[in-house]
């Protein structure tokens, strides 16, 4: 059990990732950064408690973080500057997933609740899996991939650096998506 997670973002996608952290039970206290502090200060009930360079700059106590920003590029430049400060990032995987026990889970990750992680799947810092994904067996997902809501990876799909699979695509089995590369909402990709 963890005694502080503060949440980089209080947006709709940080909400979520708090509603994932309370649901997890693994939490004392969850409080936000963001930056429209001091403008805002409060988000799904819970504090906002600074801004984003607070992290660095201030002496609250926390023992983890996780960056909950759904931009790939935003995201990576928090996750890197964390890591580079030896701040303690943290995954995160709602109760109501599934991830293999023989699935690979780098830090900063992600994965909202219905998602499906498959066997020797392998998923790289700072990846974000949305609800209802599927991401199956022997999968691979670069540094700060993005995977949509509903998106469905076959086995042996690998997905670059930094890309993003919008909500609904799907990808067959053994598709390699370019890093950087965004894939339209409800796109099916074939090998």
């Amino acid at each position: 059990m963890y005694k502080h997670l503060v949440i980089v973002g209080s947006g709709g996608h940080g909400q979520a990732v708090a509603d994932l952290a309370l649901c997890s039970g693994d939490f004392e206290k969850v409080s936000f950064v963001d930056d429209s502090f001091p403008k805002n200060i409060k988000a799904l009930n819970l504090d906002i408690v600074g801004n984003s360079d607070s992290l660095f700059t201030t002496n609250f106590e926390f023992d983890a973080c996780i960056v909950a920003i759904g931009n790939n590029a935003v995201r990576k430049k928090l996750i890197v500057k964390i890591s580079d400060a030896g701040l303690p990032l943290v995954s995160l995987l709602h109760p109501k997933s599934w991830v293999s026990d023989y699935a690979e889970v780098a830090l900063g990750v992600v994965v909202m609740a219905g998602a499906v992680v498959g066997t020797n799947a392998k998923l790289g810092l700072g990846a974000l899996i949305n609800a209802n994904a599927t991401v199956d067996h022997d999968c691979v997902l670069g540094v700060f991939a993005h995977i949509g809501v509903a998106v469905s990876l076959a086995g042996g799909v690998k997905v670059g650096k930094a890309a993003w699979l919008q909500a609904g695509c799907s990808a067959g089995y053994f598709v390699e998506v370019a890093d950087g590369e965004v894939v339209e909402t409800g796109t099916t990709l074939k090998a």
